[in-house]
């Protein structure tokens, strides 16, 4: 059984199929007919699933909500949990977001990391198996999601019509081993303005951010001017600012109208310190400039103070932290704010030790008396697989006869499938010390790498099934 001869036997044929479903721009849109994620991952699902086909697998389109490609037979199941869905692609690419362009043995775009190149991946993978004429004990499912980047709709709605897998693994954040992923709480923050306290003042509207998961490198604010609120005092302003915080923003004029651009770094909102958040820089020059009591004002101000470019949420009382997993992370990934209502859209990963009520009693505290009201609120509950596991056993040995380093154990912020069933954990596909690329302009992958981590998931989902 030669399994790394084998992949290495497909490398065009990997290298191809990456690049084709990178060229799918599969965001997720408005809803239609079969396809309640929109056309973009439909087509990408559709892709996947067709691809199989033409490898011999049997697969299976859940209602447009997800897909599984299945080898094997028993009873038992051991799944792969990928996704084909991704993040806007956001600006400042070097190389087209959905080219697949090859440039210094790098596949460029969207989803090449984060999770599609893995997807295809664990495919090949299979097929390797497959093609050596292994014939496993347990079925090798992959599941094929197409809301990771929302909200798990689709496999909330997978598991309610399928089987659930005994074992797996989620080949979507970093090697060698995930066991443990914080819990993550999305929110809305929002509080109505009252006319009677002027409501807006000289702010009539701002705008900013994609997604809760993606630190927004992009955020707007449209300013009325009159008084002593000059277009010159509101430019005089921004340049002492930026020439004292070194952000990066612009002013324009129009008509008596200000339009004030702030221009940050996007992150994955699990990784806030390795992006620069537009909104948070905007909150910061507004409340400088602030000197009225109207409602947006004040909201303005309170949330440059509790919330700023802080990433662990210590002033809005959530600082909380344990030693599996570390501190609390805290994003600030969308702002709406016109004439009735301001709205913050909020994405915390909180410690495995500390649960919904601990997170949302402490924000609660802060808004005391602001009139600032939580709504909207999403949990994905912590996940720990302890080190004894059989699973992690198993992918402890694979990791180290491919690369022939020690596997150890490792905690994030970030959410994988992985929680979504008992025994499974993160695994790969980015290996120690490589920059985390997920939700930042030129995504690539490294072909070698995707090669390796191909005999990577080949071996583990071998040795599971046996």
């Amino acid at each position: 059984m030669d399994l790394n001869g084998l992949v290495d036997g497909y490398r065009d044929d990997i290298i191809r199929s990456t690049q084709e479903i990178i060229r799918i721009k599969s965001v997720e849109e408005e809803p239609r007919e079969g396809m309640p994620f929109g056309k973009g991952p439909n087509d990408a699902l559709v892709y996947y699933l067709e691809l199989a086909r033409e490898m011999g697998f049997a697969a299976k389109n859940v209602d447009g909500y997800a897909g599984h490609v299945e080898y094997g037979e028993g009873d038992e199941i051991i799944g792969v949990l990928v996704h084909l869905d991704i993040v806007p692609e956001g600006e400042g690419w070097t190389y087209p977001p959905y080219s697949g362009h090859i440039n210094d043995n790098r596949i460029y775009g969207r989803g090449t990391v984060d999770d599609k190149g893995p997807a295809i991946s664990v495919l090949y993978g299979l097929k390797a198996i497959k093609d050596a004429g292994i014939k496993p004990g347990k079925r090798i499912r992959i599941i094929a999601g197409l809301d990771e980047e929302s909200g798990w709709e689709c496999m909330e709605h997978y598991f309610k019509h399928e089987e659930k897998p005994v074992a797996g693994f989620s080949p979507d954040a970093e090697f060698p081993i995930i066991n443990s992923e914080k819990g993550i709480l999305i929110f809305k923050m929002r509080k109505t303005f009252d006319r009677d306290k002027k409501g807006t003042g000289f702010i009539k509207s701002i705008t900013g951010g994609n997604r809760p998961n993606m630190v927004p490198d992009r955020c707007e604010a449209l300013l009325e001017t009159s008084g002593m609120l000059t277009p010159d005092r509101i430019r005089d302003s921004l340049e002492s600012f930026t020439k004292k915080t070194g952000y990066s923003m612009e002013f324009s004029q129009s008509n008596g109208e200000v339009l004030i651009k702030s221009f940050g770094v996007s992150a994955h909102g699990s990784t806030p310190e390795k992006g620069q958040n537009a909104i948070s820089q905007m909150l910061g020059f507004l409340s400088e400039l602030a000197v009225g009591d109207s409602d947006a004002e004040s909201f303005i101000r309170f949330m440059a103070e509790k919330i700023g470019m802080e990433y662990y949420g210590e002033s809005m009382g959530v600082g909380f932290e344990d030693e599996v997993s570390g501190k609390l992370i805290f994003n600030l990934g969308e702002i709406k704010l016109d004439g009735s209502e301001g709205e913050l859209v909020i994405n915390i990963r909180y410690p495995i030790m500390y649960n919904r009520e601990q997170v949302i009693g402490g924000l609660e505290k802060t808004l005391e008396g602001t009139g600032i009201e939580i709504t909207d609120v999403s949990d994905k509950k912590p996940l720990y697989v302890p080190e004894d596991n059989f699973m992690v056993r198993k992918l402890k040995e694979v990791y180290k006869e491919i690369t022939g380093e020690e596997a150890t154990l490792i905690s994030i912020g970030g959410g994988t499938y992985a929680r979504t069933i008992d025994n499974a954990v993160a695994f790969g596909p980015l290996f120690p010390g490589q920059p985390e690329l997920a939700h930042q302009k030129d995504e690539y992958i490294d072909i070698d790498d995707l090669m390796t981590i191909t005999k990577i998931y080949a071996k583990a989902m071998y040795l599971l099934a046996e």
